[in-house]
């Protein structure tokens, strides 16, 4: 299946629309980097706490702001989790001193914030584990039964709570609906309540394995282009090698450059799509290299310019078909992923743009620009080296 057959574009002769464009791109990222957003690291690489939270009806993002930063937790980073519906929120908090000692500090301090004023001794039995529900009832004993039977019952209670509401009780009544006496009813509302939110899960990542992964994401990234250069090297040239390394290095800076301008965050699956498309660019580019390298036993008699624009042209239909099914697949992703899926998605869909448009515009060009300079050079050096006489030789022949 082609899209195209037999075109003819100059691609070659828009190079300067292609250095312009680069130029203001990349510009405009490494502005943003070096005294903007800068590079927006993720909880994995800088570390800190993730709080999971479940509210009963739609939250305000601003409220929670306030409330934790009257308990002193920050420039926490708020965002809207899973589907909307839902009203799942992903609380961001910074590294503190305590984060490496105690998951359960920040998660902790983040609960208090979100309650505001609690009822004086009681707790919240939306936020409590089994220990908290079942010693106040071995305590007040309103059963008269054994203390395993009150382990139980809290069992049962925080089970009911989980799996068929989600983590949310609308009130202490609710839990009648799990089969629980109301004598414990009665007693649990004695020493809880409850609240309008849920934190499901809490994750941690201490400053040691952020830096370490900071700098293993740095050298895999690293190594992945010296190993293609190597690779390019040996299979056509030196300079086909490092045309390729320039456009893929052109591709991350320009990805990294829109997620710092975006201000999204930058997580280990951010690294991982960055290094999917360095791979993707870098292949495509090599189906640009090879036809290069066909035309130019084929055409001996023409100009280098005129046999990569040919080349260009004769893998455009092949370039439109993979490039545009992958696009529309990211696409895809992007927009129907969830939230979870976006920094991965957005760095792809950014990436296959920009990658399948760097092997046209960034490394034949170059490719191009170095044999040019590299003739220029030769024909230069050639009158200096030349002996007298076979010039004059020359001239009159």
């Amino acid at each position: 299946m082609e899209f195209f057959r037999n075109t003819n574009i100059d691609f070659l002769g828009r190079k300067w629309y292609f250095l312009s464009f680069s130029l203001i791109f990349s510009v405009a990222g490494l502005l943003s980097i070096l005294f903007w957003h800068h590079i927006p690291l993720g909880v994995d690489f800088r570390g800190g706490t993730l709080v999971y939270v479940k509210f009963a009806s739609a939250p305000d993002e601003n409220h929670i702001r306030a409330a934790l930063d009257r308990a002193g937790l920050h420039n926490a980073r708020i965002q809207s989790y899973d589907v909307a519906s839902r009203n799942q929120e992903l609380i961001d908090l910074p590294q503190t001193a305590t984060v490496g000692a105690d998951v359960s500090h920040d998660k902790n301090l983040a609960i208090q914030a979100l309650q505001g004023e609690v009822p004086s001794g009681k707790s919240d039995l939306n936020n409590v584990g089994v220990d908290a529900v079942r010693a106040p009832l071995a305590l007040r004993d309103p059963l008269h039964a054994a203390a395993q039977d009150y382990d139980r019952i809290a069992r049962q209670i925080l089970d009911f709570r989980d799996r068929q509401r989600e983590g949310l009780l609308n009130s202490i009544d609710d839990v009648q609906q799990a089969g629980v006496p109301a004598a414990v009813v009665d007693a649990l509302k004695q020493d809880f309540f409850v609240s309008n939110f849920h934190v499901f899960n809490a994750e941690i990542v201490g400053p040691q394995v952020g830096k370490q992964l900071q700098r293993q994401a740095i050298l895999a990234t690293l190594y992945s282009l010296a190993g293609m250069l190597v690779y390019l090297w040996f299979r056509f040239e030196m300079i086909y090698g490092v045309a390729a390394v320039v456009a893929v290095f052109h591709d991350t800076l320009i990805t990294i450059g829109a997620f710092s301008l975006t201000n999204r965050e930058i997580t280990l699956t951010v690294i991982a799509a960055i290094l999917t498309l360095v791979g993707y660019s870098m292949n495509d580019t090599i189906v640009v290299f090879d036809r290069i390298r066909e035309n130019v036993k084929l055409m001996r008699r023409e100009s280098l310019a005129e046999i990569v624009n040919k080349s260009i042209n004769q893998t455009l239909s092949r370039t439109i078909l993979t490039s545009g099914l992958t696009f529309l697949t990211v696409l895809s992703l992007y927009l129907f992923g969830g939230e979870v899926l976006h920094g991965f998605s957005f760095a792809l869909v950014i990436g296959i743009i920009i990658g399948t448009y760097s092997s046209i515009a960034v490394a034949a060009p170059m490719l191009v620009a170095y044999q040019d300079w590299r003739g220029q050079s030769k024909r230069v050096a050639m009158p200096a080296s030349a002996p007298a006489g076979r010039g004059k030789v020359r001239a009159k022949a």
